[in-house]
């Protein structure tokens, strides 16, 4: 076995290629540092504390306890079922595991559209009542109201434009958004003014990519893309897709890294197979 010693220039540049590589917690300006630097930005999912004690100990920036933990653990076909209590009770299991990265999590459908007072309560309960850094909200201008109460309450916000799954009924489908010259146009105008309104980031969903590189150009803030190409300023996936503990999801912009449900199905197998045949617990396996 070789042993490789770094001179302490090389040592210090491979250490320096990092924004975030000696802070104690990802803030909202470390996104906008990251940004300015050219540096990625890793998003992923998460909506329990076992789950999020490993991802946050793999090194992810962000954090987002997801409205789609309507469809991930509750099974539901969309994501307007889950509740702000719900919410909240992911968000704060979620915020207990998290010892470095930023967590943001999202307002549910009917918690914040139409009601800037009542978005400002909703967003409230979850930053009280769950520990979180910030949360995120779905639309543009016609949620602007909604974005900058909240943040004058001194509340990070993370905008989301382009597919936006809590307004699938009106949608009507999951498609890619913003390939019409309209809807696009209407994308390039709403990311300004979530900039505007205060937002730190925002993400772009299922949009296409030359939409997705012209508006990360004409922001400040950071994208997060999901289905938005590679020019986003970081990317974002629902971690039970990404390791493939959701069987039969594979749309085109997930990279799935793992095969766990056909892990943890051949898992159980086994322990089913041992216990059936007496062979678990053995001798050792009992007091």
């Amino acid at each position: 076995m070789s042993i490789v010693f770094l001179h302490l220039p090389e040592y210090q540049s491979r250490r320096d290629m990092s924004v975030n590589t000696q802070i104690k917690r990802i803030t909202t300006n470390t996104l906008h540092d990251m940004k300015a630097r050219g540096e990625k930005i890793a998003m992923l999912t998460a909506y329990d504390y076992s789950m999020a004690r490993v991802v946050d100990d793999a090194g992810i920036d962000v954090i987002l306890v997801g409205d789609s933990a309507s469809n991930v653990m509750a099974g539901h076909e969309t994501t307007l079922p889950i509740t702000l209590d719900q919410m909240i009770y992911h968000a704060a299991s979620v915020v207990r595991a998290a010892a470095r990265c930023l967590v943001v999590v999202d307002l549910p459908f009917g918690t914040y559209q139409g009601n800037s007072k009542e978005a400002l309560h909703s967003a409230i309960r979850i930053m009280k009542e769950s520990g979180a850094h910030a949360v995120k909200l779905e639309g543009g201008e016609e949620i602007r109201e909604s974005v900058e109460r909240i943040i004058t309450a001194g509340i990070p916000v993370m905008g989301h434009l382009g597919l936006t799954p809590q307004s699938i009924h009106k949608f009507g489908t999951y498609t890619v958004r913003a390939k019409e010259e309209a809807e696009a146009s209407k994308l390039k105008q709403d990311v300004l003014v979530l900039q505007e309104a205060g937002c730190f980031a925002v993400v772009l969903e299922k949009i296409p990519a030359e939409l997705a590189r012209e508006a990360t150009a004409s922001l400040k803030i950071p994208t997060i893309g999901i289905g938005a190409g590679r020019h986003c300023d970081g990317q974002v996936l629902v971690v039970h897709d990404m390791i493939g503990l959701n069987k039969g999801f594979k749309p085109r912009f997930l990279r799935q890294y793992l095969d766990m449900y056909g892990m943890m199905n051949e898992a159980v197998k086994s322990y089913v197979n041992d216990v059936k045949s007496s062979d678990f617990p053995n001798e050792k396996e009992q007091y």
